[in-house]
């Protein structure tokens, strides 16, 4: 039976993507792992792959074809021994359904898993042969595991045994849908001791009254918004993806997270000497200096350090428990055209200034020309937002999730202070920390400051 090729969910915000290229044409073989086409999501252009064998059979959705919703199909693959009318005995398909901006304990599908956005979508009980599937079990066929990218790495994250599991994808392979019902299944096992407890819990006072909700303050309609402006005055420009994700999860963090702030102002008259010299002595490849550091990469590299010395500062909010972090996952944005992105700098804390700065160097390329991997841009522990550059002062930034914390540093600049009670002349930087008061108290988020402040003007503390 032909297989439908799904627009795949690149990354947890995406809705609809634009089908950049087709990098396969109707009549040619495709294998898994072929690059088949690239997307267009609302935070980078993405390589998709095969995940079955077979033919392409037709191409539904021409390349440029902008907003095209995930789940949808987007091209038709024929297996081994089917032609062009296999295609046109096809049941029509449902429509797609575009996945739900509020689904957030759905995980993020990797890049390359368009037959698992598809499963997901489907009914399971509309799955033809479902059941005989499910029978044959898995890891059957010469001892080997069939089972989707992503179907594997949720299995690993909820510890389930894939071998252990039925797959109801083409030919068994084990696909999202499966991993979802056996991770309810075991929920209910977990539940059913509850059940059995229920005279206990009839006797057991009675459940309280659920507290009153209020409304949701409603934004006003735009038609209220244009009126309050006279015609001819302004033009409308629509919002692109990436605009429309920024600002759901931007409002989402500012009304679900109870934010605070901290700001001190940090010396950086020390720093800059030493950064100074680390440039002046950089070794020159190719007649260029391996790296030139900038004062943002100190700042990566303190708050990485700070985080480790105020361990109990390195975590996540979740309903179940606390994550408590090991190592320190540092985000850092970029602006973009039409918005920014947050790449990680994955282990800060052991990495040296000269790698962190030519990582960012890398990041920064490669986010303005949208060629990041979701990996590359999503987790982290904790960001840092740096507006020094622009001339701000000053600022607060709202925390990215799942991040509990994030630094915005403003410029740095001479500034009078005093000292032993005269006035004197520093080079000083404001940053302030913008904390998840779920997870981080103001005691635990000024100690993490603290510690900032102590590297940053004692640099040499973080080459050693």
């Amino acid at each position: 039976m032909p297989i439908d090729i799904l627009m795949p969910a690149l990354s947890p915000t995406m809705e609809k993507g634009t089908l950049a290229k087709w990098l396969v044409k109707e009549g040619d073989s495709v294998a898994p792992g072929d690059v088949i086409a690239e997307i267009e999501t609302d935070k980078a252009t993405m390589e998709v792959e095969a995940v079955d064998e077979g033919t392409m059979g037709r191409i539904l959705v021409p390349e440029g074809t902008a907003d095209v919703p995930v789940n949808e199909r987007i091209a038709i693959l024929l297996a081994e021994g089917e032609d062009a009318g296999a295609i046109t005995a096809m049941p029509t398909p449902e429509p797609a359904q575009a996945p739900a901006a509020d689904r957030p304990a759905s995980p993020p599908a990797p890049a390359h898993d368009a037959r698992d956005a598809g499963a997901s979508a489907a009914s399971p009980a509309a799955s033809p042969g479902s059941a005989a599937v499910e029978s044959r079990g898995n890891g059957q066929e010469g001892g080997r595991i069939f089972a989707s990218p992503l179907a594997r790495r949720l299995a690993k994250e909820q510890g389930l045994d894939l071998a252990a599991i039925a797959g109801s994808g083409p030919h068994g392979r084990v696909v999202k849908r499966d991993i979802e019902r056996a991770v309810a299944a075991a929920g209910a096992v977990k539940s059913a001791p509850r059940a059995a407890e229920g005279p206990a819990q009839v006797v057991a006072a009675p459940a309280a009254a659920p507290a009153a909700v209020p409304a949701p303050v409603q934004a006003p309609s735009d038609d209220r918004i244009r009126a309050l402006f006279a015609d001819g005055t302004y033009e409308v420009v629509p919002h692109d993806n990436m605009r429309k994700v920024i600002a759901r999860r931007l409002t989402e963090a500012k009304s679900t997270i109870p934010h605070f702030y901290l700001t001190i102002d940090v010396n950086l008259d020390a720093l800059m000497k030493l950064r100074t010299e680390l440039n002046a002595a950089a070794p020159e490849i190719d007649g260029k200096p391996a790296y030139r550091l900038s004062v943002n990469d100190f700042v990566i590299k303190a708050l990485a350090l700070a985080l480790m010395a105020v361990p109990e500062a390195n975590v996540t909010w979740t309903e179940s428990g606390m994550l408590r972090h090991k190592v320190a996952d540092v985000g850092v944005a970029v602006s973009i055209p039409g918005g920014l992105i947050t790449p990680v700098v994955r282990r800060a804390e052991q990495k040296t200034l000269s790698v962190i700065s030519n990582e960012m160097k890398d990041y920064a390329a490669r986010a303005r020309a949208r060629k990041l991997k979701p990996e590359e841009y999503q987790g982290g522990s904790t960001a840092v937002s740096n507006l020094g550059m622009f001339g701000i002062k000053d600022f607060a930034a709202v925390i990215n999730p799942p991040h509990a914390t994030i630094l915005a540093v403003g410029a740095g600049e001479q500034r009078a202070v005093v000292r032993d009670g005269a006035v004197a002349i520093a080079t000083q930087m404001s940053c302030t920390l913008s904390t998840d008061h779920r997870a981080v108290d103001g005691a635990l988020g000024a100690e993490l400051m603290g510690a900032f402040r102590g590297f940053v003007e004692k640099p040499m503390s973080m080459l050693v």
